[in-house]
């Protein structure tokens, strides 16, 4: 099986006419914390939308451990072993956060399409639920409903949720947009907790969040990649430093 938890191969994404990704390869070996910076509208978010298969890729092609992801449907990605969030938090806002957290855990402990289990009575899986919410540091909020959290606390929810079904590699779209500092450090500090052992992929524009979790930084400009390095490298490349006006990476 291949080293590499994700393998992107030349590839593009048209909408009509129009070129958002331009041929982006990237390899992403196991274990790596990968952010993906660049302006707004340089196709980021796009990207993840093609390795998550929300969107079909126009050409090339996109392999997890090995296996070409082309064609398939976002659920059996997932199944394969890669979970995403969303720049807009998406949660169960009328459930409680525990039972936002279990029904993440559902698929992982076999319950699949089972309609007969009073998930009351499934020890195992409480089990998982109430440690997964000391992880987040939810469990003090584990009986109230998701959508009366704060923002940030929603945030964190939906990080759980996403690495409930044990998925190995990770996609997070701008985790901390939207937080105080205070709030960025805990989600960075959790962000590099629960994600421990797995490979990451994210988002992200507060650059000191990019620069606080990540192995390596490719940076997309125009759904090209012009960069893709060491965090250290990144920062004094000129390349990078000219698509960011000589501001952002300083």
């Amino acid at each position: 099986m291949s080293a590499l938890a994700l393998q992107l191969s030349d590839v593009r994404k048209s909408f009509g006419r129009t070129e958002i990704i331009r041929g982006v390869s990237l390899d992403i070996p196991r274990g790596q914390r990968h952010a993906i910076i660049g302006p707004n509208g340089a196709g980021k978010t796009t990207l993840f939308n093609l390795i998550s298969g929300r969107f079909p890729m126009t050409s090339g092609d996109i392999s997890l451990n090995g296996e070409s992801l082309k064609g398939v449907p976002p659920h059996l990605i997932n199944r394969k072993g890669l979970s995403r969030s969303f720049q807009i938090t998406s949660i169960f806002p009328r459930m409680t956060v525990f039972e936002n957290i279990r029904c993440g855990l559902l698929w992982a402990h076999h319950y699949k399409y089972s309609t007969w289990k009073l998930l009351g009575r499934q020890t195992a899986l409480n089990e998982a639920s109430e440690v997964l919410l000391e992880r987040l540091g939810l469990q003090s909020r584990r009986d109230l409903l998701a959508g009366l959290l704060t923002y940030a606390e929603q945030r964190a929810l939906e990080v759980g949720v996403t690495i409930a079904g044990g998925a190995e590699v990770i996609l997070l779209d701008e985790p901390t947009a939207g937080m105080s500092r205070g709030e960025t450090e805990n989600a960075v500090n959790l962000i590099r907790s629960v994600t421990e052992g797995k490979t990451l992929l994210m988002v992200e524009h507060d650059m000191s969040v990019v620069f606080g979790l990540a192995d390596v930084i490719s940076v997309v400009v125009y759904g090209e990649l012009i960069a893709s390095d060491a965090p250290d490298k990144i920062r004094t490349n000129p390349a990078v430093q000219e698509a960011y006006l000589g501001s952002e990476v300083t």
